[in-house]
């Protein structure tokens, strides 16, 4: 039997210790995952906080064991939109008012395009099975099982979100 499904198995049981290292075990995938979202390491950590108490509160409800990794990354995916969205509900600060405060911004700092920057063109579901299919290396059934949508709907995001940054990167004149 797989360590993994065993440890769950027994995190489902109570056991407390199996839980935090099945968690270890996975963090790092999780945190780049979370950062990619929220694009910051203080809001990353605080999802990946979240995410641990989510997990650890409904470990139960997780009805394959071998599917632990995709579970995790279900959350992970969830907790950093939630965090995304309320980082919406805060009111931007008026560029009027910015001569009270001075400005931060450095005019000699060369623009610079990254695909991070890039990604923000995407929509949420484009966003995760972008991430999904090539920075966890999931397959289209995999992608499907997490995000718990058709293995055909799985490929036309890929397909239609690869369009959006093929089409964005040749804007810039940075896709050749």
């Amino acid at each position: 039997m797989n360590p993994i499904i065993h440890l769950v198995k027994k995190a489902q049981n109570g056991d407390d210790q199996a839980f935090l290292m099945i968690f270890q075990h996975y963090q790092e995938n999780l945190y780049r995952m979370a950062y990619v979202y929220v694009k910051n390491q203080e809001e990353a950590l605080d999802v990946i906080q979240e995410v641990a108490y989510q997990s650890f509160k409904s470990i139960n409800t997780l009805k394959n064991p071998e599917y632990v990794k995709t579970w995790l990354i279900k959350i992970t995916i969830n907790c950093a939109i939630n965090a995304i969205n309320k980082k919406k509900k805060v009111v931007p600060f008026k560029a009027q008012y910015e001569e009270y405060i001075g400005s931060e911004t450095n005019e000699n700092i060369p623009l610079s395009l990254s695909i991070q920057d890039v990604m923000e063109y995407l929509q949420e579901d484009e966003k995760s099975v972008i991430l999904l299919r090539f920075y966890q290396n999931y397959t289209f059934k995999e992608i499907s099982q997490a995000l718990e949508i058709p293995l055909g709907t799985a490929k036309s995001i890929l397909y239609r979100a690869l369009n959006k940054l093929r089409e964005r990167m040749e804007e810039v004149d940075f896709y050749e």
